[in-house]
């Protein structure tokens, strides 16, 4: 208990104030309460009027003071605590992290993407003639050669219509023969005519001459010596004519003959087509390889142009692949790739083709397989790919793990001298790949990291492996 204040509210002593108040003669103390006898509470004692009001130690605002005092005197003795010690430390079974030594090499920034094996070359079947299925000489998944048949359709238009092209065909060329003939006669019949108009020019020129020397001599009359004149000029004249009309029929024969021969052409043109058409009622393998797939049943009917089945070329494969669009600006022809998933050994892959279409955030490129691609590969296997981005360099390397999530490559856990202790050190990291960062700052080759996931070890300065 503390003392009691001993100063009253008005600046005097309790004992100075008992004195004026016994020595006033008007005091109450002295005359008392007549009423009362002077045996009231109040009135005997004094109390009443002037009693002392006492304070309480433990007061809310001495208590909220004394706290915080504490608390920072608290504080001051753990941070004296924790520098001398060097951190939070925290134990750590060593079985349950992954240390990793820090080293020095080559470091290739590659990306990991999945090939699908697809055949080189591949033909879709097509009908290019509708029909219905007559049979099915072959089965998806059988091995064929070029020119096997795998369907026979039947279309009955087709041959109907192959039989009228025959039909006007056949009366193209007698419509050609008639003409030939015709010509033939016409032509022989002028060549008939010339020759007697020629010969009948000569007789006239003969008779023409021994009448002119007549007539010179007065022998013969004017009237006979004209009409032969007369005859010789018409001759000629004729003459002139008839071969103006050969050669006028000629060029009609040449011309007539020209265009039956056009249509002609044409109808057999027109004949081969439908001819063929007919022939592709049975369908054929275009290539040698495997019959991958075959869509057609017996009965069924079957458009033009409809797609039927495929075949694959089953001796040389490449491996097609998506990629992130992160990286479409750095894949390019050309580029290599390796992979330990195609048979015994590593094999190489060159990029060979890069589509540019961009679909939901990925797109695709053809991977070459260097020296033939392995035997027994088959359609839609896949394969885990190392592309390459660029040529290897010299640089420090970190294996990665889960650390990196938990401090983004900003620290991490090194293991001190003796190897019992990790102590969380600043680094800074530059490009990575699927295996190892490149370390840029704050480790060197020999140094062991705890590379591991850190979401257990909380805010701890140092890590005690036991």
């Amino acid at each position: 208990m503390a003392p009691q204040d001993s100063t009253a509210p008005n600046g005097t002593s309790p004992e100075n104030r008992a004195s004026d108040e016994s020595s006033s003669p008007e005091s109450p103390l002295l005359q008392g309460n007549p009423s009362s006898g002077g045996d009231t509470e109040t009135g005997g004692t004094g109390e009443g009027i002037d009693r002392n009001i006492e304070t309480p130690v433990f007061t809310p605002t001495r208590v909220a003071a004394g706290l915080a005092a504490f608390l920072i005197v608290g504080a001051l003795a753990y941070g004296v605590w924790d520098t001398a010690t060097g951190g939070r430390v925290l134990n750590v079974d060593r079985e349950k992290v992954t240390i990793s030594t820090v080293g020095q090499g080559d470091f290739q920034e590659f990306i990991a993407v999945t090939g699908t094996a697809v055949p080189e070359k591949t033909v879709f079947l097509s009908a290019e003639e509708g029909g219905r299925i007559e049979a099915v000489p072959a089965r998806a998944g059988a091995q064929v050669r070029a020119g096997d048949p795998i369907l026979r359709l039947s279309n009955n238009d087709l041959r109907l219509e192959l039989a009228d092209t025959e039909t006007r065909l056949a009366e193209q060329r007698s419509n050609m023969q008639q003409l030939r003939m015709s010509m033939e006669e016409r032509r022989l019949s002028l060549q008939r005519d010339l020759a007697n108009i020629r010969n009948q020019i000569r007789q006239l020129e003969r008779q023409f001459k021994r009448q002119k020397r007549l007539h010179d001599q007065d022998l013969i009359a004017d009237r006979a010596f004209q009409r032969t004149r007369d005859d010789l000029r018409y001759q000629r004249r004729r003459l002139e004519l008839t071969r103006s009309a050969y050669r006028q029929d000629s060029l009609s024969f040449r011309s007539q003959l020209q265009q039956q021969r056009q249509q002609r052409q044409r109808l057999d043109e027109q004949y081969e087509v439908i001819q063929e058409s007919v022939e592709s009622l049975t369908v054929r393998a275009p290539i040698n390889g495997q019959l991958t797939s075959l869509n057609a049943e017996v009965g069924q009917t079957i458009g033009r142009g409809q797609r039927i089945g495929r075949v694959d070329n089953t001796d040389d494969f490449k491996l097609r692949a998506q990629v992130d669009e992160f990286y479409i600006e750095r894949v390019q022809h050309g580029q290599t790739a390796t992979t330990d998933a195609l048979g015994d050994t590593a094999r190489t892959l060159v990029v060979d083709r890069v589509y540019p279409e961009v679909e939901d955030g990925r797109f695709e490129v053809d991977l070459a397989v260097q020296g033939g691609s392995p035997r027994g590969l088959r359609r839609g296997q896949t394969a885990r790919l190392r592309l390459q981005l660029g040529q290897p360099q010299e640089a420090t390397l970190l294996a990665r793990g889960g650390f990196y999530q938990s401090t983004g490559g900003n620290w991490a856990y090194v293991l001190a001298e003796g190897e019992d202790m990790a102590v969380r050190r600043s680094i800074r990291l530059g490009r990575q790949n699927p295996n190892h960062f490149e370390v840029l700052e704050g480790l060197a080759p020999g140094d062991k990291v705890i590379t591991s996931s850190y979401d257990t070890f909380g805010d701890a300065d140092r890590l005690s492996l036991q």
